[in-house]
């Protein structure tokens, strides 16, 4: 049952879910092998005073950590194709225009940080301050939204096309 509170699912290309996939299985084939570290270092006697086993507890904390998180955004994604739509919608390439000035323009994909090291495009997350502003704006339309320097600032949609990875 719907409860209205879910976030917007993240729009990943097969190749970035497939990286990810990659990633999660590494991790996790890999806890073997920090759960020996963790041991080895806990045999090396007082552990107020062991930085190895501190250090390696650390490393299984962030790895666990990655593990959860990757899980989840894994299990939750749309895998495949960029949607076509007549209005700003994630997995699109966007460009925009500052300020009533045309000249002064940015295109960028709105999408998913986790696939930023799949394209040279600056990626802005749908749930940030200026991909809130634009999901759903149509080319031509003006909107204003809060940086977080707390400057309000004015863009206009130019246009959008589906992102082809």
């Amino acid at each position: 049952m719907s409860t209205g509170n879910e976030a917007p699912a993240t729009w990943l290309s097969q190749d970035a879910f497939n990286r990810l996939q990659a990633e999660l299985d590494e991790l996790i084939a890999n806890r073997p092998v920090i759960a020996a570290e963790i041991n080895a270092r806990r045999e090396e006697g007082d552990l107020r005073e062991n930085g190895g086993y501190h250090a390696a507890r650390e490393e299984q904390g962030k790895a666990e950590g990655r593990i959860l998180y990757l899980k989840e955004l894994l299990r939750t994604a749309q895998v495949g194709e960029a949607p076509t739509a007549d209005t700003v919608a994630p997995g699109m390439v966007v460009t925009i225009y500052f300020d009533d000035d045309k000249d002064d323009t940015e295109t960028f994909l709105l999408g998913s940080r986790e696939i930023s090291s799949t394209t040279d495009l600056t990626v802005y997350s749908p749930e940030s301050a200026l991909g809130k502003a634009i999901l759903h704006c149509r080319p031509g339309q003006t909107c204003t939204y809060t940086a977080p320097s707390g400057a309000d600032i004015k863009v206009t949609v130019v246009g959008f096309e589906p992102f082809s990875g």
